[in-house]
């Protein structure tokens, strides 16, 4: 069953002291772009929930956000880190330094200034085993995603009767075409002939089998035949891409791709129109598939 690559999902749990709110979200893409925003002080983390995520889906741009909290009231120790401090104050009089060589006067950093560089003032959960956090976190990981896929394949149902829509339209769209093709299947040989007695009886020393094979190649030129074949084969692979399972999306995008090639070529064969009428059509709807096409995994 098609697969959506737009989806959502939130979960919150709670463990070891903790609260944490899980969100993750994702919209359409050529690939898989993965966007994590997640506590920098659990160790590994990070890592480890883009395996996770990379082994579950194949396309889509997925934004993954997690905010953890203490539940006690009692706000976190914190301190001065020394050594993250000495290298922020090492770091700010080398500033001061080029500064005073360019001629440029720099306003002193405050101590709040200092204290707010990343990594100067720790909380403890800085300093504490994040190994057992990271645990429940991953742990608490599979039911979010179980609840994002399933939205996805909600959403890729959706889709499947969207795409089977469009592609019906295609198909008789198809049929008329050939249809119409074939009614004016006599009147083009008629007028070939009529414009081809025409040139032999104002022409002296033409040569009438040139002439003749000239003729033939303009209604090979007009014949939409190939063409239309082309096109149900297309809806009939098409509607297998919508029975399979797993990514179908890049194989649709390609399909569509040829879906409008030939509808094209049509259009520019067509020599009458009805036929020009029904091209333009077919590449409405095509375009119109297009767009939802986009969305599938």
């Amino acid at each position: 069953m098609t697969v959506s690559m737009t989806g959502f999902a939130t979960r919150k749990g709670q463990g070891l002291g903790y609260a944490w709110v899980w969100d993750i979200r994702s919209v359409n893409g050529k690939g898989l772009d993965l966007r994590l925003r997640v506590p920098d002080w659990i160790d590994g983390l990070e890592v480890a929930l883009r395996a996770e995520l990379q082994k579950a889906f194949g396309r889509g741009n997925i934004s993954l956000s997690l905010k953890v909290s203490r539940e006690d009231s009692a706000p976190p120790s914190q301190r001065v880190n020394p050594a993250v401090l000495a290298s922020a104050l090492e770091a700010l009089r080398s500033i001061e330094d080029a500064a005073m060589t360019a001629g440029v006067t720099l306003g002193q950093p405050t101590p709040a200034d200092v204290l707010a560089l990343r990594g100067v003032y720790e909380t403890a959960s800085q300093e504490e085993d994040t190994a057992p956090l990271r645990a429940a976190l991953l742990a608490d990981l599979p039911p979010l995603l179980a609840a994002f896929s399933a939205m996805r394949a909600d959403e890729g149902r959706a889709l499947n009767a969207v795409i089977g829509a469009q592609l019906d339209k295609i198909a008789g769209l198809t049929a008329d075409a050939v249809a119409e093709a074939e009614a004016r299947r006599d009147a083009s040989r008629a007028a070939l002939r009529a414009a081809l007695a025409r040139v032999l009886e104002a022409a002296e020393g033409v040569d009438e089998t040139r002439l003749t094979q000239e003729l033939a190649l303009i209604a090979v030129k007009s014949d939409v035949t190939e063409e239309l074949d082309r096109l149900a084969a297309h809806v009939t692979a098409a509607r297998g891409l919508l029975a399979e399972d797993g990514q179908v999306g890049r194989k649709f995008d390609f399909l569509i791709q040829e879906f409008m090639r030939e509808a094209n070529t049509l259009c520019s064969k067509a020599q009458s129109l009805a036929l020009t009428r029904i091209g333009l059509d077919l590449k409405t709807v095509i375009d119109q598939m297009r767009e939802q096409v986009q969305n599938v995994e």
